[in-house]
């Protein structure tokens, strides 16, 4: 697992910017405006991510905030921000 800090939601992509989810291996507790998850809570192993990724799909892919959703958002592009060690 990465010890430096993480600004990419580990099941959806979504790109934080600013705002790290995981910091030096702790979590943050930051709350996606995309898929809904809480980092520390629904993304601390790998089968806990692609479990929560899969009902987020199966489901349609809604943002949970949807007012933060950009025009033309493309669930696949953003999805492709995902690290390879959490797909």
């Amino acid at each position: 697992m990465d010890k430096d800090p993480e600004y990419v939601c580990r099941i959806c992509g979504f790109d934080f910017e600013d705002v790290a989810t995981w910091e030096y291996g702790v979590p943050q507790y930051v709350i996606c405006l995309c898929c809904g998850m809480e980092s520390g809570l629904e993304d601390t192993d790998l089968e806990k991510v692609r479990n929560y990724r899969a009902e987020w799909v199966a489901n349609g892919a809604l943002w949970a905030s949807p007012r933060h959703q950009p025009e033309n958002w493309d669930v696949l592009a953003q999805m492709a921000n995902i690290s390879a060690g959490w797909r």
